[in-house]
């Protein structure tokens, strides 16, 4: 009996092991799958490439504290050869576009405790910056003196834009204000209904003839009279489709391209479409695109996706003729064109050129280890880069 019973030990002994043998098997299975996972949700690694591109950087100034975490993608605005660039902590600089040499800075009192994340934006001799509270300061352009300030009935985090003696201002409730350049004084204001989830961020203006187009967090894009802000058509550009409100996010974000009479325009749901202006009739669409800005040439457009791949699209009828999937999950930036090739930002900080005819890396360089979010902006063929920290940085190509 004696021996049976421990037969019986041995054999439930044996099983126990064989059973924590399997639980380990199977934790090892699933562990390998979350292993597999993981990598597969990580910003994909950087390739090396045989750089054909030489940037060289100009100069590199820091502003003092950036946006951080706040999400507005902040970015400096450029103008009559001047660089004009908002501190978050309440300081708007004027810098010279080829030096980077400081011509004046405005500094808010330090009682308000300003938050300037909106813009700035700049035109007809004002520079004009918003804040997280909703204040609107409209400087002169040649020497950084208040001229008006207004108010807004929420936050600011677009750029301001600047435009036939008017200032338009986009709050972060969907309202659109029009103000006098001279005075300060409100002329019109017009309100967009929210969805209930959006991307953070807003939308940059674009000026017409007259007209107005605004992108809207709804997936549409707008146009509006200038003297009184009446809507003269709205046209979806991605379509809030989904179960969720997540899936249904189709946010315009990204500057509206107006060149003749024809608009382009992307939206968060991987959509470009190009719009005839006069009449808001759409010309063509294509299902690569992004919320964020866009590269032109004369020929074509370059978008960014949401996933990190960067399209070269036809502008006649948006057939894309290259691809660059590399920077996949990289939380790329709308491309910018600089000479013969298209630049993008990260969230590591890099910067990366690609070649226009083929989509080749050709240069990459790095701006600090905090990611770039803000429009890249290139003007007399520099490109000026501002980070998440405030640093703001200028390239030209050798």
């Amino acid at each position: 009996m004696e021996r049976i019973d421990m037969m019986k030990r041995v054999a439930i002994t044996a099983a126990l092991v064989t059973a924590l043998a399997g639980c380990s098997t199977v934790k090892g299975w699933f562990a390998g799958k979350d292993a597999e996972a993981k990598k597969a949700a990580e910003p994909a690694e950087l390739v090396d490439f045989q750089a054909t591109a030489h940037p060289r950087k100009l100069w590199s100034t820091g502003l003092g504290d950036g946006e951080r975490r706040i999400g507005a993608r902040q970015a400096p605005a450029i103008a009559d050869g001047r660089v004009y660039a908002a501190a978050s902590e309440g300081s708007v600089y004027a810098l010279d576009l080829q030096t980077g040499k400081q011509l004046w800075v405005h500094k808010t009192d330090k009682d308000e405790e300003l938050r300037l994340v909106g813009g700035p934006g700049a035109g007809d001799g004002l520079v004009v910056v918003g804040s997280l509270g909703g204040d609107v300061i409209a400087l002169d352009a040649n020497d950084g003196q208040e001229r008006w300030r207004a108010k807004v009935s929420s936050e600011v985090i677009a750029p301001p834009s600047v435009g036939q003696n008017l200032v338009f201002v986009r709050s972060n409730d969907g309202r659109l204000t029009a103000f006098d350049a001279a005075s300060g004084e409100r002329r019109w204001f017009n309100e967009h209904e929210l969805p209930s989830l959006t991307v953070r961020g807003n939308a940059p203006l674009a000026l017409g003839p007259g007209v107005l187009f605004s992108g809207n967090d709804d997936g549409t894009l707008t146009a509006l009279a200038m003297q009184d802000g009446r809507v003269l058509w709205e046209q979806a550009v991605g379509l809030p489709e989904g179960r969720s409100e997540l899936e249904r996010m189709a946010d315009v974000d990204g500057a509206p391209v107006l060149e003749g009479n024809t608009l382009y325009v992307g939206s968060f749901k991987s959509r470009t479409i190009a719009i005839d202006g006069p009449s808001g009739r759409p010309l063509w669409q294509s299902d690569h695109g992004g919320a964020g800005d866009m590269g032109v040439t004369s020929g074509n457009l370059v978008v960014s996706t949401a996933a990190g791949s960067v399209y070269s699209l036809d502008k006649t009828n948006g057939v894309a003729s290259w691809s660059q999937p590399a920077l996949a999950r990289r939380s790329l930036t709308g491309p910018a064109v600089q000479g013969d090739y298209a630049v993008v930002g990260d969230f590591d900080g890099y910067l990366h050129w690609l070649r226009l005819d083929n989509g080749e890396f050709a240069a990459r360089e790095r701006v600090g280890r905090k990611p770039v979010k803000g429009r890249l902006q290139v003007a007399d063929g520099i490109l000026v880069v501002q980070n998440t920290t405030g640093e703001l940085t200028a390239f030209r190509l050798d």
